[in-house]
């Protein structure tokens, strides 16, 4: 019988608390932050460009959490961390939101969130289809293990590029408990906070402003139902992305630019309280690895309809309308079967808020460490924490 012994587990921590956080960064933050609360067994080395808040909350209490902050020009994953890994090898070494080193000395678990160039390679800059192609390929070939946010994902790995089935794991995605139904005051002041209309409702999109997201045809399906509802109005809430002056123009060439409203970046702390206010959350992506978007709205009892395809099914099961999300008229037919609905969007609001309950941070955190102690010690068990 083995002795029971901690690991020391490296991880890459550059995409984790960052300024302006979007789902990746949010899933390492939060995967990391439940992994040192229910890790205390193993020594934590969490590599980073630079310093940040995020460490004091890390650190304090936690002797066995060291921040190896390192920088460089360019290729800090290629050249600082492959270095220092090579240094210091850990027992293992997780990716949570970014790419392995080309060369790396100790096996390595990445987390693969999202394989929409492969489905929709438009919806991508030719760099960006290249880049994700090469590291795709590289993290099958090369990672001990693979971490899929979704069975969708994980099918896609096995499917396009020939994974081993044996060396992927699901491990479904989590979503804070502040993410819940939030008080009228608290939407009011989120409304008056980003000057949205007063005694008018709003249908939701929340996601970076890029093509992947399927937004020429949403704004096409609200032109189609705008008139009908002349005091509704659509928000676009998300940073830019390449392509995103397209959209105001294309608002402009349907005559709702007046109705469609770019917020730009919500912060994490305010978009409880914009969800909750929502007639209807709408997400019309192409393709998800997962879509937190989803699970966020759900759990603060926000009615949601959704594109079939990809993972969500998944996390909305049956909380949610669907819709094919490259047909502008059946997207513009389910935005209106919940318009004219209260009864079917208090049912989906009910049932999305006790879908969401199951998704949390700590049984993601969890699993990924399980796979980690896996990984990383041969014969390794570990007490499972409470």
């Amino acid at each position: 019988m083995n002795r029971m012994r901690g690991l020391t587990i490296g991880i890459d921590a550059s995409r984790s608390a960052t300024e302006r956080p979007t789902g990746t960064e949010r899933y390492s933050t939060e995967v990391v932050r439940n992994m040192l609360e229910i890790g205390e067994r193993h020594s934590w080395r969490l590599y980073r460009r630079n310093t940040a808040e995020f460490e004091d909350s890390l650190c304090v209490g936690r002797p066995n959490v060291e921040f190896v902050v390192m920088s460089a020009p360019r290729f800090w994953t290629h050249t600082r961390l492959a270095w220092e890994i090579l240094r210091r090898p850990p027992d293992v070494l997780f990716i949570p939101a970014h790419v392995m080193p080309w060369r790396v000395s100790v096996p390595t678990v990445v987390t693969v969130h999202d394989l929409g160039h492969a489905a929709f390679p438009s919806t991508h800059t030719l760099t960006q289809r290249l880049y994700l192609e090469m590291t795709t390929r590289h993290h099958v070939s090369r990672a001990a293990h693979l971490i899929a946010d979704s069975a969708s994902t994980a099918e896609d790995l096995e499917r396009r590029y020939g994974a081993d089935p044996a060396r992927v794991s699901v491990v479904h995605l989590g979503v804070d408990p502040h993410f819940s139904p939030a008080k009228s005051s608290e939407i009011e002041g989120i409304r008056h906070k980003l000057d949205l209309p007063e005694g008018s409702d709003y249908i939701l999109h929340v996601g970076t402003l890029q093509p992947r997201k399927n937004l020429l045809r949403l704004l096409g399906a609200f032109a189609r139902i705008a008139t009908d509802y002349p005091k509704l109005s659509l928000v676009l809430a998300g940073g830019p992305g390449w392509g995103a002056e397209d959209y105001v123009g294309h608002a402009r060439l349907l005559g709702i630019e007046s109705r469609v409203l770019f917020p730009g970046y919500v912060a994490e702390a305010d978009l409880a309280a914009l969800y909750s206010g929502a007639l209807i959350v709408v997400v019309p992506s192409l393709y998800e690895g997962f879509g937190l978007p989803v699970l966020e709205a759900m759990a603060c009892g926000a009615p949601v309809a959704t594109g079939r395809g990809s993972s969500i099914l998944e996390v909305a099961g049956d909380a949610a309308l669907f819709f094919d999300p490259l047909q502008v008229e059946s997207i513009a037919a389910t935005l209106r079967e919940a318009i004219e609905s209260p009864s079917e969007r208090s049912r989906l609001a009910r049932i999305g808020v006790e879908r969401a309950a199951s998704f949390t941070w700590r049984r993601c955190a969890r699993q990924t460490l399980d796979i980690l102690e896996q990984i990383g010690g041969s014969g390794y068990r570990s007490r499972r924490a409470s």
